[in-house]
C-alpha cells in the first residue's frame, strides 16, 4: 500500500514525464523518491479530457515486471501515444487529468462459466481475460460504465478481440485490485 504522499509524487512525476516526452526531453529520476518505488509493480496511466472526462489515453504494464518508478515512466510516455488516439500535444497538457492505478499481482480465478460470476466483486476487481492468443484487461474503474457482471465480461471479450460475447465462460480470468491516485483537475488537487 502506497502512502498518499507517494501517490501525489507519482501523479506529478507522470505529468513531468509526459511534458518532457512531448518536448523531446528525458525525465531523470529524483534522488529522494520512496524506496517503495523500487518494488516491481504493475501500473496503468490514464489520461482523461477535462472537464468532460472522456478517455484520451490509457496504457500500462499489468504484471510486476519492472520497478514501479520505471513502469510509471514507461506507461506515461505510452499513454501520451496511445494508438487509439492522435499523439498528445503540448496544447492539450493543460486540458487533461492524470490518473495512476498501481496494481496488485493478477491472480487466476479458478472458476469458469456462470460460477465465475459469484467470484467477481464489482468496483473492486480489475479483470484480465485470456483465451489462446487473445487478451483484454479492464481496470476496476470500468465498473462505473459497465456495472452488470455479464456486460462487463462480454465487453471484455470484445476488447480482447473475441467476436463471441460468451467467450468469458471458457476463458482464463485473472483478477487484480488497484490503488488509484488522480488529479481533480489539470495540475490540481490529487485524490
Amino acid at each position: 500500500m502506497l502512502a498518499k504522499t507517494d501517490g501525489i509524487f507519482l501523479v506529478r512525476f507522470v505529468r513531468e514525464t509526459i511534458t518532457n516526452f512531448i518536448n523531446g526531453k528525458n525525465t531523470s529520476l529524483p534522488d529522494n523518491y520512496s524506496k517503495d518505488f523500487n518494488e516491481k509493480r504493475g501500473v496503468f496511466v490514464t489520461l482523461n479530457k477535462f472537464p468532460s472526462g472522456d478517455l484520451r489515453g490509457c496504457i500500462g504494464l499489468p504484471y510486476p515486471e519492472k520497478p514501479l518508478i520505471d513502469a510509471v515512466r514507461d506507461a506515461a510516455c505510452s499513454a501520451a501515444r496511445d494508438p487509439r488516439f492522435p499523439p498528445l500535444t503540448k496544447e492539450e497538457l493543460d486540458r487533461i487529468t492524470i490518473e495512476i492505478s498501481v496494481l496488485t499481482e493478477p491472480e487466476k480465478i479458478g472458476f469458469k462459466g456462470e460460477k465465475l460470476l459469484d467470484k467477481i466483486e464489482p468496483e473492486k476487481d480489475g479483470l484480465i481475460l485470456k483465451r489462446a492468443w487473445f487478451s483484454g484487461l479492464f481496470l476496476p474503474q470500468v465498473w462505473d460504465q459497465l456495472p452488470d457482471k455479464k456486460d462487463f465480461l462480454e465487453n471484455l471479450c470484445y476488447k480482447a478481440g473475441l467476436s463471441d460475447k460468451d467467450a468469458w465462460k471458457t476463458a482464463d480470468i485473472f483478477r487484480f485490485r488497484v490503488q488509484a491516485f488522480k488529479e481533480k483537475e489539470p495540475n490540481g488537487e490529487i485524490l
